[in-house]
């Protein structure tokens, strides 16, 4: 189970400096996401701030953005669970929380009854492989190989990997349909092909939980279905949590069973799918629905 109670979370906004600020890219995310590493995360988290700031509500008068406000939701064991909402709403400063990419300003995360917001070192490094995470734009190491980007996870871990590790790996992607391509290089991939591998990658520590932080948006309407079909089975084979971050209310129709709708950061609505789509309450709900009138 995992718990969030009454989570704020606000960033400063970036000092504008007449240099252009080099962009985080996804593969320090991923890296940050698996590792313990300070300057990972902080490379990370100067990403997020500069993502806060161009898309979240205004900026308030103490100066800050305040990108999420008194978030409360609970997240079953095995659940497919959707997070929706507009652009900027907060969707993926959420989800970075719960891997805690981002440390709420306020509030705890609890996994298991365990708060573990607090987490450094070592134990934040163990919790990281046990709630793993794909991204919208893969975070693939490109100089390595398919079969190399699977074994990071093993090798963030250890420091090493093992034939154990590659064989774990080699199994992995033949249950994403990608044993051929363990020597390819993600340039050589579609962008089908590279989300396979992402999760792949994801599943590598068996982990308990994976985000999926618009793991799809990127992809034709054919990949899209692939991976979602990929994502369903793979939660019913093994029972892992998924928590799914999108703007799609197809993605979420059709694969998850609970949803909960952010607006500025705040939650609007939650429930099932069945009855959140079919009797909507917030504006935000009906918006995403397409249940208003556009041209009013």
């Amino acid at each position: 189970m995992i718990s969030i109670k009454h989570v704020y979370k606000s960033f400063a906004t970036p000092k504008a400096s007449g240099k252009t600020r080099r962009k985080v890219g996804a593969d320090v995310s991923y890296a940050a996401s698996v590792s313990g590493n300070p300057a990972l995360g902080a490379a990370a988290v100067v990403q997020a701030a500069d993502e806060a700031a161009e898309t979240l509500a205004p900026v308030e008068s103490d100066g800050l953005v305040h990108a999420l406000s008194d978030i409360n939701i609970d997240i079953a064991d095995g659940d497919v669970f959707g997070i929706i909402g507009m652009s900027g709403a907060g969707k993926s400063t959420l989800v970075r929380t719960i891997n805690l990419l981002e440390r709420p300003t306020s509030g705890t995360i609890e996994v298991d009854g365990r708060d573990v917001t607090a987490l450094s070192g070592e134990e934040l490094r163990a919790y990281r492989r046990r709630v793993a995470m794909i991204f919208q734009n893969f975070g693939l190491l490109a100089q390595k190989t398919v079969l190399d980007n699977v074994c990071f996870p093993f090798l963030a871990a250890s420091g090493k990997v093992t034939a154990e590790n590659r064989a774990r790996a080699l199994e992995l992607l033949d249950r994403v349909g990608l044993a051929e391509k363990a020597q390819s290089y993600p340039s050589q991939l579609s962008g089908g092909q590279k989300q396979r591998v992402a999760i792949a990658r994801a599943l590598a520590c068996e982990p308990e939980v994976i985000l999926c932080d618009e793991a799809t948006s990127a992809l034709d309407p054919k990949s899209t279905n692939t991976i979602l079909k990929l994502l369903r089975d793979i939660n019913r084979e093994t029972g892992v949590t998924l928590v799914v971050i999108t703007h799609s209310m197809d993605v979420v129709e059709k694969i998850c069973n609970n949803v909960a709708v952010l607006e500025h950061g705040r939650v609007v609505e939650q429930g099932s799918v069945a009855k959140v789509f079919a009797d909507p309450q917030a504006e935000a709900t009906r918006v995403l629905l397409g249940k208003v009138d556009w041209d009013a």
